[in-house]
């Protein structure tokens, strides 16, 4: 496994025909673990990148805070295969007078981007540097972060980068918890409480699947399982991520995010269709 600390070393290290990448900010854990999997199963060369990115952190959030594991993480690497980890510091990746920025557009203003106003420009912004220094074929991404996902997925199609991007289904703990390094933060207790946001994902799909089609039902149902401070809770269209209003028709997914604690305060977020045919079971590593 080659370690690559320079970004002007990486961008001269020579291409595969078939490159994977899988951009992480480090504090590796089994979701991550699936992400390389299905690279290495579909691509030639697997290149990780562990970067905690300044850019997509507000002023009183937990840049400072973050786990940070790298000898760890860059063990997990070795041993998932991976032929190249990628970890600059934020100081190569920006020089001082870095000053461009991807908005993300309309999208990037909503669901988590109402209480987190700069983040998705901090990773849009990052992921496309990333995507030109790797030079990857594709690029492997969770479903966890499904708005993440959606406006990468659209930042490539509207700037014709030629770069395929591959969802990976959310990987959960035992009861539900959909696995995140900031859950690292939470203590046992709080990890059960944390549950309830899958709880409330499949209490959802089950109504509807009962027949219940109404979106505010379905809201009063969700709420009902949800016992943190909420920040939002949202069904939109899987195909545009448009709210739903009304009535539940096809490809609908239920976006959450919420907060738990107090010091520190993590803020979670999780998700899952509720429109379709498959059952949600805890213990999947997807729904």
């Amino acid at each position: 496994m080659q370690v690559i600390r320079c970004s002007q070393d990486m961008l001269d290290w020579p291409s595969s025909l078939k490159r994977a990448f899988v951009p992480t900010m480090g504090a590796l854990h089994n979701g991550h673990l699936a992400l390389l999997r299905e690279a290495r199963q579909e691509c030639e060369e697997v290149v990780v990148s562990i970067l905690v990115n300044p850019l997509q952190f507000g002023t009183d959030e937990d840049f400072a805070s973050y786990p940070r594991t790298l000898e760890r993480d860059l063990e997990l690497c070795h041993e998932a295969g991976v032929d190249i980890v990628f970890c600059p510091l934020a100081s190569d990746i920006y020089h001082p007078a870095f000053d461009t920025r991807i908005c993300g557009g309309w999208l990037a203003k909503q669901y988590c981007g109402v209480s987190r106003p700069i983040f998705f420009e901090g990773v849009l912004t990052v992921v496309n540097i990333l995507f030109n220094l790797v030079r990857p074929n594709r690029a492997y991404f969770g479903e966890k972060d499904f708005q993440q996902l959606f406006l990468i997925q659209k930042m490539v199609r509207d700037l014709w980068i030629p770069v395929h991007i591959v969802g990976v289904p959310v990987v959960r703990e035992s009861n539900g918890l959909a696995l995140s390094s900031r859950n690292a933060y939470l203590t046992r207790e709080q990890r059960q409480e944390a549950s309830c946001l899958y709880q409330a994902i499949c209490t959802v799909r089950e109504s509807v699947l009962e027949g219940e089609k109404s979106i505010d039902t379905l809201r009063k149902i969700a709420l009902k399982q949800i016992s943190l401070e909420l920040d939002y809770l949202e069904f939109v269209s899987e195909i545009s991520l448009k709210p739903i209003e009304g009535f539940v028709s096809e490809n609908v997914r239920l976006l959450i995010a919420a907060y738990i604690g107090n010091k520190p305060r993590v803020r979670l977020i999780d998700n899952g269709i509720v429109s379709d045919s498959n059952a949600c079971q805890l213990g999947n590593r997807s729904l």
